[in-house]
């Protein structure tokens, strides 16, 4: 019997990560144009952070789902592979969808859908790296992943000024219609996501349940975690439901800003379903879901607790940046912030390009990462990388020339590839292979808590802090970036 997992080729490796590429073309698409989509439909500055509130509360929803449910799938396409094809055909039709939507809240619905199923699609394939390559080979696995992410958005990130620019689809259209290079560009992006996809899933095998269990090259293959473990939810059921309580009131009773709804309703869901698990556990019913993904909640691993601020802050900034950088580069760099105009959709555009480049410098930042982490250890070289983000985004409010804005990218593409690589690096070797779905899962309450966050309170700062300069978000994003530097060392490692 097989005990340890066998390694792969390079090109089987290659095969298994290539629906990856694909994934994030779709995911490059929305980051880089639906704020655009959005602003040309009529939202206003201090209205896009709400609107894109759906990508963050999908993820938070939708991720442990999958993975718990990936983990306990076995069928004709294997256990990972059937969430990768049917998350592809909906993300697909999304994307042909949302460059047509007439209306806001039809954007932002479509915002939802596509959301919803580029996690159900993207979740697994981080399970999928643990649960096919022996820990030898993780490292290239998330690096390739990390590659993969790169080279797929910066095609993507730049599709609307490549169709504006080399083939004359036109970049403007009349109020409230979105251009045409965006509307092909989301065209071209649902097919090419669909084709890598479908490319993984028939070129890629997958161990069944039974080789998975006798697999013993997991440093954590043995842990057991006793679910039947008594967890007193009483403390944090009581603080959450009292302070999402207390911020709902306060928006009625001192008329603060809708956003903080939001806010105060996430804790009282979470107090909810503290609740629910608290009653589940004193009745005995714990051999269900629910309860399982609430319970791994509290009891996930100490390097896993440790990481948590690290994503926090990371992912704070990176969400600043994505719903900010057109609103801020339109008006700080091209003086326009009427979306009809030539200036506002040349500089949306180049956005874009921007987007595309940061993209490209994390595909080749992938290759020089691992070096890094030879030469100065994985703390030090992920350390570094955020301080170089922080850097690039603090440079935008410096900048005057658009075309100098192409020198941070090259930061902010090291960060972003060290932000998709290196934590996951840190965490594999603290999950046991039956849970890494879940676990993964789990792992993303804290990349979609602060997009949560910022979504709530972002436009707030601005309006209240910086007279709703969106400039100023990506100066916020810079100093969340040394914040998940600094939570850094506190992370212990067993390796």
């Amino acid at each position: 019997m097989q005990n340890e997992r066998p390694s792969l080729s390079f090109w089987q490796i290659w095969n298994m990560c290539l629906g990856f590429m694909g994934i994030q073309f779709g995911f490059a698409l929305q980051n880089a144009n639906v704020s655009r989509i959005f602003q040309t439909l009529g939202a206003k500055i201090d209205d896009i952070p709400i609107l894109w509130v759906a990508a963050p509360l999908t993820g938070l929803i939708v991720q442990p789902i999958i993975g718990y449910m990936s983990d306990k799938t076995w069928g004709r396409l294997g256990r990972r592979r059937p969430y990768f094809f049917y998350g592809a055909i909906v993300t697909t039709a999304a994307l042909v969808v949302m460059p047509n939507s007439p209306t806001l809240w039809v954007a932002a619905g479509m915002l939802w859908i596509m959301d919803a199923s580029i996690n159900v699609t993207m979740e697994p394939f981080r399970a999928l790296v643990g649960d096919n390559l022996p820990n030898r080979q993780r490292a290239l696995g998330y690096s390739l992943q990390s590659f993969f992410i790169g080279v797929g958005a910066v095609v993507a990130s730049s599709l609307p000024w490549i169709l504006s620019n080399w083939f004359d689809v036109s970049n403007t259209a009349a109020a409230g219609v979105i251009p045409p290079s965006v509307q092909y560009a989301f065209y071209v992006g649902g097919a090419f996501l669909l084709g890598c996809v479908m490319w993984t899933v028939f070129t890629t095998k997958e161990y069944s349940p039974e080789q998975l269990a006798a697999f013993n090259d997991d440093a954590q293959a043995n842990t057991t975690i006793d679910t039947t473990q008594v967890i007193n939810f009483a403390r944090t059921l009581v603080v959450s439901g009292l302070s999402g309580a207390a911020i709902i009131a306060a928006v009625g009773v001192m008329d603060l800003e809708k956003e903080l709804y939001l806010l105060g309703g996430l804790l009282l869901a979470f107090a909810m379903l503290q609740g629910i698990a608290a009653w589940q556990q004193r009745q005995g019913y714990t051999g269900n879901g629910f309860f399982a993904v609430v319970h791994d909640v509290f009891t996930m691993p100490k390097a896993m607790r440790q990481l948590a601020w690290v994503q926090f802050f990371s992912w704070f900034s990176l969400f600043a940046m994505w719903i900010y950088t057109t609103a801020a580069v339109t008006s700080h760099h091209y003086g326009s912030v009427d979306v009809t105009s030539k200036a506002y959709n040349d500089g949306a555009d180049w956005v874009g390009v921007l987007f595309a480049a940061y993209n490209g410098f994390a595909a080749l930042a992938a290759l020089v990462i691992p070096v890094m982490v030879k030469r100065v250890g994985i703390r030090i070289a992920h350390a570094l990388n955020l301080l170089l983000g922080a850097l690039s985004l603090a440079s935008f409010l410096v900048i005057s020339d658009p075309a100098w804005l192409m020198l941070p990218m090259v930061g902010i593409g090291f960060a972003w590839a060290s932000i998709l690589s290196l934590p996951y690096a840190m965490l594999s070797s603290a999950l046991p292979s039956s849970k890494m779905g879940v676990y993964m899962g789990i792992f993303n309450f804290f990349i979609v808590i602060p997009q949560l966050l910022a979504a709530s309170i972002l436009g707030l700062i601005l309006k209240h802090g910086f007279a709703n300069q969106p400039i100023y978000a990506l100066i916020i994003g810079g100093v969340s970036f040394v914040l998940a530097a600094l939570a850094l060392t506190r992370v212990k490692l067993n390796h």
